[in-house]
C-alpha cells in the first residue's frame, strides 16, 4: 500500500482573534463591523463580509455579546476571563496557570485554540462547581513563548510537514513548497512559525536553517542549541571586533591599579578548563592574620558598554556547557586568552582582598582593580593531592603536565592554610542554616570523535570546597558592601522552599525508607540530615534531585530577599564574568559606586536581571538535554548488557528506572512487563500485579536491558527482566 499523502491546507481569512483583541481592549464599548474593519484597516467587500460572519460565529459561541442590533461587546467584563500561562502535558491537553486562581485550570485539546506550551493566553474559565477541577478555553493567544522549533521534515510533492521530538509540541508545522529552503527529505531543520489560520490544523512556517541528518552527533548537538534559541557560533562582525581589541598590559594602566604581582598567587580549576576567571593570593601578615585576595578576570575593562561585542554578550548572558563542548559567552580571544588568568602571565583583575584572622573572621576588606601574576596553575586533583598528603611532589598519575613535579613550599603552605580556613567558613555556613547539595555530576570519557567511551561521576572534595568558600566569601561581601549603601545592585536571590513541594517530597522519600518531618523545626537542618543519610546509597542521585526540585529556583534581581540555600542576607555573582553576564554588570556597578557614582536605574537593571535569569534557564535545559543525549548514545552500545537499576518514578504508563552504575534513566512500559497484568495504584505510588498482587514501587531494584535508544527523542526504553533475588529464567 502506497504512502498516504496529506493534503495541503487551504489558508483562509479569519479575523476572530483580531476581533476579540479589539473588543477586549475596549471592554465596555460596543463596535459594529464597519468600526472593526476601520481598526483593521480593511475596507474591501470580501473582508467586511468575513468580519460580519466571524462576529456572528463568536456571538453564537457566546464569546461576545450582541448588545444592540449589529453592535458587539466582549464578555471580558465577566470575572470568568483570566490572563496567564499555558503548561502543556504530553497528552495534547494543558493546564492554565494564573496567579489570580487558586487551582490550575484544565484545558482540553479541543479548547486550546492554537495555544502552545508557555504561551501567554486569555482564558475563559467555566465548570467552576465546588469540588470539581475547573476547566477553560483559550480565547486569545496574547504572546507566543516561542516561534522557532526544531524537527524532522517530511517532504511531499508540493508541501512539507515538520514534526518535533518535543512531547509538549502537539502539532506538526506545515511548510509551503516555496519555504523549504535547502531542506531535503528527513533533514533536521529549524523552522519559524509565521501564521496559524483558525481553520488550519497546523501552523504555517518556513525553514530557516538545515541542521543535518537525524542521529548524527553534530546535528543533534546543534539541534539542542537551536531548540532553546541558543547560538552555536559568533557572528563574523563580533569575532572581527573582538580580534581588534588591544589586550596588551601597559604601564599606564598598571599605574591606575593596585599592583599585586609580587604577592603569591595561583589558580585551581578543572583539569580541562581553558577560561580561568578566578585566582587566589595569599600573604601572612605581621600581626598573625592573613591577607587573602580573590582575583577575578577584569572582563569589564575589555568589554565596553554599547559595542556589538557587549550586545552579543548580553544577549547570550551565559556560556553554555554541553557534554562535548562549551559555547562561550565571549569570543576565544577574550575567554581563553586576554581574560584567562593563565600561569606566568600578568593579568588585569577586579579583586576582593580580605584580612582574615586564624578563626576565618574578616577583619578588613578592600575592593578594586588590580594587576596580578599567577605563579601556578593547579587542577582540582593536584590541589586535592596536596591537601590529603601534605606532600610537595605531584605524582605523574595526578599531574596535568604529564610528568611528576615539585611544588614550591610556600604554595604548599598557602594551599593547606586556605583549606583550613575554608573548612571553618563552611562550618559556619552550615551552622547558620546553609544547605549542602553536593549532587553527583555525571561525566563522560569521550573519544577524539566525541563518542562516549565511559561514564564517571564528579564528586566535590576539599579542593573544590576551598575554591567554593572563597568565591562565596567574595560574592557575599561585595553584595553586602553595596547592599548596605541601599544602592541599586544585582543580587543572586533564593526564596524559601514551597511547603507543598516539601510535603510531596516527604511522601516520595518515605518509599525509600527515609522519614523526616519538616514541621518539627528547621527545614535546612532536616534537609542536610537527609543529604548525609543518602550519601553513597544507590538512591542518592534520585533523592538529591527530588530535594533540589523541592527548592525555589535561584535567580537574579535588584530586590534583595537574601539567599535561603546559602543562608546569606546578601549575595551576588562577582566571580565568573568570563561566563556570566550578571558578573560583568556587578563589576561595572561596583566600580561606578567606588568612583562615587549615584544609584543606577533600578528598572533598567531589573529588566537585565530577568533576561539573565531566563537565559540561564535555557542554558541549563540545553546542558541537561546534552547529558541525556550522551547517555542514550552510550547505552546504544550496551544493548546486550543486563543492568541493575532502581525504580525512580511510577506512572500509569510504566516505571522509570535509573541504572545504578551510570545514572542513565529510561522507561519500562507497562505493556512490556510480562510476568503479570499491572495497573497503576496512585495511593501506593506503585504498579500492582492483578494475579500475584506484587508491587513495583519507587526504590525497588530490578534488572533491565535496553529495548530502544532513540537519539532524536533523547529517550531510553528498557525491557523488564526480573526483580533482585529472582532466579534467571
Amino acid at each position: 500500500m502506497g504512502k498516504r499523502l496529506r493534503k495541503p491546507i487551504k489558508k483562509e481569512k479569519d479575523f476572530s482573534e483580531k476581533i476579540i483583541k479589539i473588543l477586549s481592549q475596549s471592554a465596555n464599548k460596543a463596535f459594529n463591523f464597519k468600526q472593526i474593519g476601520a481598526k483593521l484597516e480593511l475596507d474591501d467587500t470580501e473582508s467586511r463580509n468575513q468580519i460580519i460572519k466571524d462576529l456572528k460565529i463568536l456571538a453564537a459561541q457566546n464569546k461576545i455579546i450582541e448588545s444592540e442590533p449589529g453592535k458587539y461587546l466582549i464578555k471580558a467584563a465577566s470575572q470568568d476571563y483570566y490572563e496567564g500561562k499555558i503548561d502543556m502535558t504530553g497528552r495534547k491537553t494543558a493546564f492554565f496557570v494564573c496567579p489570580d486562581l487558586d487551582d490550575d485550570v484544565f484545558i482540553p485539546t479541543a479548547n486550546l485554540n492554537r495555544a502552545l506550551d508557555k504561551d501567554i493566553v486569555k482564558v475563559y474559565v467555566y465548570n467552576r462547581r465546588k469540588g470539581k477541577r475547573p476547566e477553560g478555553e483559550v480565547i486569545e493567544v496574547v504572546e507566543r513563548h516561542k516561534t522557532d522549533f526544531v524537527g524532522v521534515i517530511d517532504i511531499q510533492k508540493n508541501f512539507a510537514f515538520v514534526s518535533t521530538a518535543n512531547p509538549k509540541m502537539y502539532t506538526d508545522i506545515f511548510i509551503p513548497k516555496d519555504k523549504l529552503g535547502e531542506a531535503e527529505q528527513g533533514d533536521v531543520v529549524l523552522v519559524h512559525i509565521e501564521d496559524w489560520p483558525k481553520r488550519a490544523d497546523s501552523p504555517f512556517g518556513s525553514v530557516i536553517k538545515v541542521l543535518g541528518k537525524p542521529g548524527q552527533h553534530d546535528t543533534e548537538i546543534h539541534a539542542i542549541l537551536a531548540e532553546y534559541g541558543l547560538p552555536s557560533e559568533f557572528p563574523i562582525e563580533v569575532e572581527t571586533f573582538a580580534q581588534k581589541i588591544d589586550t596588551s598590559i601597559t604601564p599606564e594602566e598598571i599605574a591606575n591599579r593596585r599592583d599585586m604581582r609580587d604577592t603569591l598567587t595561583f589558580t585551581i580549576d578543572p583539569k580541562d578548563a581553558k577560561d580561568f576567571d578566578d585566582a587566589l593570593s595569599f600573604k601572612q601578615l605581621e600581626n598573625g592574620n592573613y591577607e587573602i585576595g580573590i582575583h577575578i578576570a577584569d572582563v569589564s575593562y575589555y568589554l565596553e558598554e554599547g559595542t556589538i561585542l557587549d550586545d552579543e554578550a548580553y544577549q547570550r548572558a551565559t556560556s553554555v556547557y554541553l557534554v562535548d563542548r562549551v559555547v562561550p559567552m565571549l569570543p576565544e580571544v577574550l575567554s581563553n586568552f586576554a581574560c584567562s588568568l593563565r600561569p606566568q602571565e600578568e593579568k588585569y583583575t577586579f579583586s576582593a582582598v580580605f584580612e582574615i584572622s586564624k578563626k576565618a573572621e574578616v577583619i578588613n576588606q578592600w575592593f578594586g582593580r588590580t594587576v596580578i601574576f599567577s605563579d601556578q596553575r593547579f587542577a582540582y586533583e593536584e590541589a586535592q593531592y596536596i591537601i590529603e598528603t601534605k606532600d610537595d611532589t605531584i605524582p605523574v598519575e595526578t599531574s596535568i603536565t604529564g610528568s611528576s613535579y615539585k611544588v614550591a613550599p610556600e604554595i604548599v603552605a598557602a594551599t593547606l592554610k586556605l583549606d583550613e580556613l575554608a573548612k571553618i567558613l563552611r562550618r559556619k555556613r552550615m551552622n547558620d542554616g546553609a544547605i549542602s547539595f553536593d549532587k553527583v555530576e555525571v561525566k563522560f570519557n569521550l573519544s577524539e570523535a566525541g563518542e562516549p567511551e565511559g561514564v564517571y561521576f564528579k564528586v566535590s572534595k576539599d579542593a573544590n570546597h576551598l575554591i567554593e568558600e572563597f568565591m562565596l566569601l567574595a560574592n557575599r561581601k561585595v553584595a553586602e558592601f553595596i547592599g548596605k549603601q541601599k544602592k541599586t545592585f544585582i543580587y543572586r536571590i533564593h526564596d524559601e522552599p514551597n511547603e507543598d513541594k516539601l510535603f510531596a517530597m516527604q511522601a516520595l522519600i518515605s518509599k525509600f525508607g527515609y522519614k523526616i518531618d519538616f514541621r518539627q523545626g528547621d527545614v535546612s537542618k532536616a534537609l542536610n540530615q537527609l543529604m548525609a543519610d543518602v550519601n553513597g546509597t544507590k538512591e542518592q542521585n534520585l533523592i538529591d534531585t527530588l530535594a533540589i526540585r523541592s527548592m525555589s529556583k535561584a535567580k537574579y534581581s535588584t530586590d534583595n530577599i537574601g539567599h535561603y540555600g546559602l543562608a546569606f542576607d546578601y549575595y551576588s555573582h562577582f566571580t565568573s564574568p568570563i561566563r556570566r553576564y550578571p558578573d560583568v554588570m556587578v563589576h561595572r556597578l561596583l566600580q561606578h559606586y567606588l568612583d562615587g557614582g549615584k544609584s543606577a536605574d533600578e528598572e533598567l537593571y531589573e529588566t537585565k536581571c530577568l533576561h539573565s535569569s531566563t537565559m540561564e534557564g535555557l542554558a541549563t535545559n540545553a546542558e541537561r538535554d546534552s547529558i541525556k543525549y550522551m547517555q542514550v548514545k552510550y547505552m546504544q552500545d550496551h544493548q546486550d548488557q543486563e543492568f541493575l537499576g532502581v525504580i525512580s518514578g511510577v506512572t500509569e504508563w510504566g516505571i522509570f528506572v535509573e541504572i545504578i552504575e551510570n545514572k542513565c534513566e529510561g522507561m519500562v512500559r507497562i505493556r512490556d512487563i510480562k510476568d503479570d497484568y499491572y495497573t497503576f495504584d496512585e495511593k501506593q505510588y506503585a504498579l500492582v500485579g492483578a494475579t500475584s498482587h506484587q508491587l513495583l514501587q519507587l526504590g525497588d531494584e530490578i534488572y533491565v536491558k535496553v529495548k530502544n535508544a532513540d537519539l532524536v527523542k533523547k529517550q531510553l526504553d528498557f525491557n523488564f527482566l526480573r526483580r533482585v533475588n529472582e532466579p534467571v529464567n
